[in-house]
């Protein structure tokens, strides 16, 4: 399944559904109740599911089989009688491979398990790589990755910067030399293992919906601030795509037409002000008041993100990025601008704030690409 599967469909699976894949859309919906909700008996799960008892039992067989179930006993303070026994998911059953490449000065990655639970860590310094170089240091960090599990590799989750396609190819990504990138179609042939390549925001976003604090009933935006920034939208359960596959590329829309030039040639995106070497480089200019230069970048993004909260009615907006940079002035500043500039009955339940995985957001996401690729949960 490529990322494709993700695109414009809920994230989780629902109902029962008649077609020829019927078997495979079962086990998602039955993994991936207990991937939400924890340990359940097979009657539990008949009725959750709207599954037949019959095919719960056969399903939950074949999944204990292939050692992504197990069976845990009876639960705690059964009654008289025969107690139902649970089943549960076996985290460390396979691992996945996730790799963040939104970082302006490095390649990040991790090796985690089925509950998002970080195994192992390794990263790449960049070294001002691009292009071809940036291909190659890539494809190392995943081979590297791969060797320090013992257990089966589920596939490999990449989040990068630029416009992705569904297919993980990156159409453009003007920071690290990129366009028209066949990323994931190299990795798989080179690792012969499922690989799943997404834009960093949407990636991120999906992090924050799987295992951060987001309200999975609410509508989501995510921006992701490293070596570029973009955004992540997830409305009624559904990742937003877009027509080109570019939603949520906020980090070009023009906010200073007399400021830098950017990388995709324009000049005075909200990315040459946001971005996180800009960011940095203009506060360590001689004079310049830290607080008060963070509170202006925060006021020119509320600006830009106050007509999408307003268009979507957005529950909650994340940043994602160095917490020295985003928490503090600037996410006061974002947030006192969108509640400035949009309708106060929307206003009066949104939410901005970071996001909970911190650095990790982005691997979070990498690893829900392949989950929900592979076995159809998140």
């Amino acid at each position: 399944m490529t990322t494709s599967s993700l695109i414009g469909r809920p994230l989780r699976p629902r109902g029962k559904l008649l077609q020829e894949d019927a078997r495979r859309h079962h086990r998602a919906l039955l993994l991936q109740e207990v991937f939400r909700d924890g340990p359940a008996s097979r009657a539990d799960l008949a009725r959750s599911t709207g599954l037949t008892r019959a095919t719960v039992s056969d399903l939950v067989g074949e999944l204990v089989e292939d050692g992504l179930l197990q069976e845990l006993g009876a639960p705690a303070g059964a009654r008289v009688g025969k107690p139902p026994t649970l089943v549960g998911l076996v985290p460390d059953a396979t691992h996945v491979v996730a790799v963040d490449l939104s970082p302006d000065d490095r390649m990040r990655g991790a090796v985690l398990n089925l509950a998002g639970e970080v195994r192992a860590r390794h990263e790449l310094a960049l070294a001002d790589a691009t292009g071809a170089r940036a291909v190659a240091l890539l494809h190392r960090l995943a081979a590297e990755l791969i060797a320090l599990t013992d257990r089966p590799v589920l596939g490999v989750g990449v989040g990068s910067p630029g416009v992705v396609d569904a297919f993980g190819t990156v159409i453009d990504a003007p920071n690290l030399g990129w366009s028209g990138e066949p990323l994931a179609a190299d990795l798989r042939r080179a690792l012969q293992l499922p690989v799943h390549v997404a834009n960093d925001a949407n990636t991120a976003v999906l992090g924050e919906h799987t295992f951060g604090a987001a309200d999975p009933d609410g509508g989501l935006m995510l921006v992701r601030v490293g070596i570029g920034v973009g955004a992540g939208l997830v409305l009624g359960g559904a990742l937003l795509h877009g027509h080109r596959g570019a939603a949520g590329e906020i980090g070009h829309v023009v906010v200073d037409p007399a400021g830098e030039r950017c990388a995709c040639g324009r000049v005075g995106c909200l990315e040459t002000l946001l971005a996180v070497p800009r960011l940095r480089r203009a506060l360590l200019q001689d004079g310049v008041d830290a607080e008060a230069a963070l509170r202006t970048v925060g006021e020119q993004l509320g600006g830009v993100l106050a007509p999408v909260v307003g268009a979507l009615d957005l529950h909650e907006v994340v940043l994602a990025g160095p917490a020295e940079l985003l928490d503090g002035p600037l996410l006061e500043a974002a947030d006192a601008t969108i509640r400035a500039r949009t309708m106060p009955v929307g206003g009066d339940h949104l939410v901005v704030r970071t996001s909970t995985l911190g650095d990790d957001v982005v691997l979070s996401g990498a690893a829900v690409l392949v989950l929900a690729g592979e076995l159809g949960v998140s």
